[in-house]
């Protein structure tokens, strides 16, 4: 496991961490005693840096890690999501008071004293430029209640406008073999300008396990059901922006990474990995042999220049046109 320093904070963080999404909420059953075990097994493997949000099991996910991390919190970081316990469209929702309220809230569920990495949790391109959230951040880490923040974001643009005009040490964009846009312009200048990238999406929402078929069903309760199409929030966020038939034939037509790489979802991580602009992906887990098989990703063979090729070309001419929403 590589350490890589994330942006300007001074934290040095596990090159492949953990999103804690899964065992929140939202992806059908859930079992909170094999997610500690889970955890625990990461942080013994080396993950240090744990990815959570306050809406995940609306805070479940972070008690969970309050609980596995606890006399460990100088070692083990955490970044948590903030704005969406509220209406993402009203002003009102990105208030001083507000978002203290927001961070309050974590800090008791987290049991911790400063959350690691604060950051904005996929709020509309029109509230990041026409509120006050940012210079609020600021004062939140002037005051020492943030170590730093961050920006969750949909679209390059988001991300590009976050770099220009804001103080935020990490982005968390959607990146993987299926979604490669970020890498042209955004990647470079976040990397220019010392700002961390977190991976979020990794595996397409599982497309890229290689597990799932056309007649593949998911639970009522789970985000890869009432989310296919955009139905509850940015559609981007379940299949990475992928009609679910034509992504799970995409990912077969990738499925020729995986020799010599252990499995799919392994080669689909070295990928990420690969690029040295990410500082970290967070890909899910629910049980401890997703977080086995993940963290196997850092030891599986890399790639060639003309592999690499082989993959940017595939996206661009195979796979970009099919993705929805903005990205």
């Amino acid at each position: 496991m590589k350490y890589m320093q994330l942006g300007n904070t001074g934290m040095k963080i596990s090159e492949c961490a953990l999103g804690t999404w899964a065992i929140g909420g939202d992806w059908g059953q859930r079992d909170d005693k094999e997610a500690l075990r889970a955890i625990d097994v990461a942080i013994e493997s080396g993950v240090n840096f744990f990815d959570t949000a306050d809406v995940y099991g609306s805070g479940h996910s972070e008690e969970l890690l309050a609980e596995a991390t606890k006399g460990r919190e100088e070692s083990i970081y955490i970044a948590t999501k903030f704005i969406r316990m509220g209406d993402i469209t009203d002003p009102a929702n990105y208030s001083e008071a507000q978002i203290r309220t927001y961070l309050e809230n974590s800090l008791k569920r987290l049991n911790r004293e400063q959350i690691d990495l604060f950051q904005v949790h996929c709020a509309p391109f029109n509230m990041l430029k026409e509120t006050d959230l940012f210079p609020i951040l600021d004062k939140l880490k002037q005051e020492g209640k943030i170590r730093a923040y961050g920006v969750s974001v949909e679209t390059v643009d988001e991300g590009l406008f976050v770099l220009d005009q804001t103080n935020a040490s990490a982005l968390q964009v959607i990146f993987n073999v299926l979604r490669q846009k970020p890498q042209d312009v955004l990647f470079p200048k976040a990397k220019e300008q010392n700002v961390g990238i977190l991976a979020r999406v990794p595996l397409a929402s599982g497309l890229l396990t290689g597990k799932y078929t056309a007649d593949t069903t998911f639970s009522s309760d789970d985000h890869r059901h009432y989310n296919r199409d955009g139905q509850a929030f940015n559609v981007g966020e379940t299949f990475g922006g992928l009609p679910f038939q034509k992504g799970v034939a995409l990912a077969n037509e990738v499925a020729w990474i995986a020799e010599e790489r252990g499995n799919l979802a392994r080669a689909s991580l070295k990928w990420i990995l690969e690029n040295d602009a990410v500082t970290s992906v967070i890909p899910g887990f629910r049980n401890v042999k997703q977080v086995q098989d993940n963290l196997a990703a850092v030891d599986e063979k890399g790639y060639s220049a003309e592999e690499m090729a082989r993959l940017e070309e595939f996206y661009w001419t195979k796979v970009h046109q099919h993705i929805r929403g903005a990205y």
